[in-house]
């Protein structure tokens, strides 16, 4: 028996059956397929679903519809405060930089450091080095004058952070800092001073006002406040200037995350509120900063 020739035009070869490839890699074929999109995906461009798997494009479109984790002040919740760790670790990098230039580890406030960063009035009013109000954060004076701002920072920072997110943290100790820095020029610009205290005295601030929103018990907070000021005027070789300036900002911002915009607020709304309210004092302390030479000129004339 023979076979019958195929009929006229037809294909004398069957064609093989297209296989499916991968949709980002085509030089890939693949039996699997995004559950909700269908496309032919490769295993390295699938992602494990509850039901099936998905595409790279469905999985950061679910992404974008999950409305990220809030604590009760506004920020994304952190896992680990990272912002704090990296602050202590430059103020210890600032602090054996001093030793380094000084050669004693028990008085480092005759480095070579503190004459160019140390915050000093006139040099910012004057000279233009504005960069003396932050620098200081990371110079001290001594062991334990880094020993206690080190502890204070490690006791309080994780916390805060927890509270308010990388990013509000972040906002209150540079502008605490920047408040102090700002008092020291204004009241006391002939004198030199170093250390994180006003960022401190700001975290003590914005403890006291967001611990009375949580409903804590924060006598303890105001103890140390108390205590730490008396310190302040008994001493006078302490910057009152940068723990008042410090603790203004973080009071001031401490109120401003605890009780606007409101509790039920949407969560845009409170982060369009505590980014102007930040704008506003970073722009207040600026324009300080820029009128210093005709306040202290007028100041001084008088």
């Amino acid at each position: 028996m023979t076979a019958s020739p195929p009929p006229p035009g037809a294909d004398p070869k069957p064609q093989r059956p297209v296989r499916p490839t991968c949709y980002r890699h085509p030089d890939r074929v693949t039996g699997l397929s995004c559950t909700r999109c269908e496309r032919p995906i490769c295993p390295d461009c699938m992602t494990a679903a509850s039901v099936g798997q998905h595409c790279p494009e469905c999985v950061a479109e679910g992404n974008r519809r999950v409305r990220r984790a809030r604590t009760v002040f506004g920020g994304g919740v952190v896992s680990a405060p990272y912002v704090t760790w990296t602050i202590l670790g430059l103020m210890g990098v600032g602090y054996v930089a001093q030793m380094l230039t000084s050669g004693s580890p028990l008085s480092t406030s005759g480095s070579s450091l503190v004459q160019w960063l140390a915050m000093w009035g006139y040099g910012v009013a004057f000279q233009g080095e504005w960069y003396r109000l932050i620098t200081a954060a990371f110079l001290h004076s001594g062991l334990w004058h880094i020993l206690f701002n080190g502890w204070a920072m490690y006791a309080l920072g994780p916390q805060l952070e927890r509270w308010l997110g990388h990013g509000r943290f972040l906002a209150l100790w540079v502008l605490g800092a920047l408040g102090g820095s700002v008092l020291s020029l204004l009241a006391t610009p002939d004198a030199a001073s170093i250390g994180a205290s006003g960022a401190i005295f700001a975290l003590f601030g914005a403890v006291l006002m967001l611990g009375r929103r949580l409903g804590l018990d924060v006598r303890m907070v105001l103890m140390l406040i108390g205590i730490n000021l008396v310190i302040t005027v008994v001493f006078p070789s302490i910057s009152w200037t940068a723990h008042i300036g410090g603790l203004a900002v973080g009071i001031l911002l401490g109120a401003v995350f605890a009780h606007l915009p409101g509790r039920s607020a949407s969560p845009r709304t409170r982060n369009l509120v505590h980014t102007a309210a930040l704008v506003l004092l970073a722009a207040v302390l600026a324009a300080l900063v820029f009128a210093s030479p005709v306040l202290l000129t007028a100041f001084y004339a008088s």
